[in-house]
């Protein structure tokens, strides 16, 4: 494990000004930004390996092969997978979850089966499960949230998991509560009434070690650009007993074991769930992410994040008439306010003005939201080549535009 100073420079994008002053990056919850060795990792990969990959014999597509491969073994590694073959390769978060989401449906599921989710969850783990709902007459449900504390109300999953739950899906942290929810706990408790369990790690991949066999999720989805890779590739986690029992998702080349005019057979997993040219490249970066985020250590990563997050959450909650969402204490590295008589898309324009990059508005948690009765929230959200000095500056911002423009 090696030390948290000096890492700054492995990324040059953060030592730029914004508007004049000193760029301090706060939205890591949208999107991190990637150290040198993935940018160099992409650009080797394109100068010097670049084929397509599985259908060459030649020498380049060999060496393309080895490398995407190589990265399907790494991202198992990285979150614990039994095998490679668990490791399926898509777009992102969005992507896995509605693969999974247009399996189930082609799979069987239908009128009387219910999907039960949580209503702090992203848009991306909640319009698939709306789409598929409606298209085979299956209910959805909501675990509902405590607006005290942004928890899970626990109190009711039971008795909700027990009305003919086919599949049980959460966030691990929620990108806009900073919750970080039990989910070894939830997805036992599905699994003790028959459902399948699927956790949206994007919040969380990069931010803590992840180990999805003792976590006992049947799936777990994460993005690459979150986790230091490249935009554009993403992990699903699939467990191989329910993986074999899932169609395709989409049909092409390289998922087919056969083809003849009336029909096609087709490849195990998880080669019948990448249809067509993969993102080689954007695999070749994610596995270099994983080498530079597991260099640091995920525990040292989590420990910084959530230091930070806390210490910000301590500062600003000295500010008169603020308001701050969700936990207390035991909150992922992210912190979501609402400052009085500023408006959230108003702060965080004027906050850019001096450098300071926050999120503003409902972080596709609309009906939480809508829930609370407010449109959306500031957020700051942290990772660990942000700095305490960072924290007090923004701080100083925020403190000032209160003072100058708030009630």
């Amino acid at each position: 494990m090696q030390s948290l100073r000096g890492i700054r420079a492995d990324f040059p994008i953060l030592d730029q000004q914004i508007h004049g002053h000193q760029l301090i990056y706060f939205d890591n919850a949208a999107s991190s930004q990637r150290p040198k060795q993935v940018i160099e990792a992409i650009s080797n990969y394109y100068q010097h390996d670049h084929a397509n990959v599985h259908r060459g014999i030649h020498e380049l597509s060999n060496r393309a092969t080895m490398a995407y491969e190589g990265a399907r073994e790494r991202s198992a590694a990285f979150i614990h997978a039994r095998t490679a073959s668990e490791i399926i390769f898509t777009r992102g978060t969005t992507e896995s979850i509605n693969l999974v989401a247009a399996c189930l449906r082609d799979s069987g599921l239908e009128p009387g089966d219910r999907i039960l989710i949580t209503q702090m969850e992203h848009h991306s783990n909640m319009v698939p499960w709306q789409l598929i709902a409606q298209r085979t007459g299956a209910t959805l449900d909501y675990l509902k949230v405590n607006p005290s504390d942004g928890t899970l109300d626990l109190g009711q999953l039971d008795q909700q998991l027990c009305k003919g739950v086919k599949l049980f899906s959460c966030t691990h942290i929620s990108n806009s509560l900073g919750t970080i929810n039990p989910v070894k706990e939830l997805c036992a408790r599905a699994r003790s009434v028959g459902a399948l369990s699927l956790i949206d790690g994007a919040q969380s991949a990069g931010h803590l070690p992840i180990d999805v066999q003792d976590m006992g999720c049947d799936f777990y989805a994460f993005s690459g650009h979150k986790i230091c890779g490249p935009t554009g590739i993403g992990v699903l986690f699939g467990r191989q007993e329910v993986l074999e029992q899932l169609p395709p998702y989409h049909g092409g080349g390289e998922m087919i074991d056969e083809v003849d005019f009336d029909g096609a057979t087709f490849k195990q997993a998880p080669h019948r769930f990448e249809a067509g040219t993969p993102n080689m490249a954007g695999a070749i970066g994610l596995a270099r992410a994983m080498d530079y985020l597991d260099a640091l250590g995920r525990e040292q990563i989590f420990e910084h994040d959530q230091a930070l997050a806390n210490y910000f959450l301590q500062e600003i909650a000295r500010f008169p008439g603020v308001r701050v969402f969700g936990p207390s204490e035991n909150r992922g590295g992210l912190v979501s306010f609402l400052l009085d008589g500023l408006h959230v898309h108003d702060l965080v324009t004027l906050a850019d003005q001096k450098g300071l990059a926050l999120r503003g508005g409902h972080h596709c948690t609309q009906p939480l939201m809508k829930e609370w009765g407010i449109t959306g929230t500031a957020r700051a959200s942290f990772y660990f080549y942000n700095q305490k000095e960072e924290v007090d500056r923004s701080l100083e911002i925020l403190e000032h535009l209160l003072k100058r423009f708030g009630n």
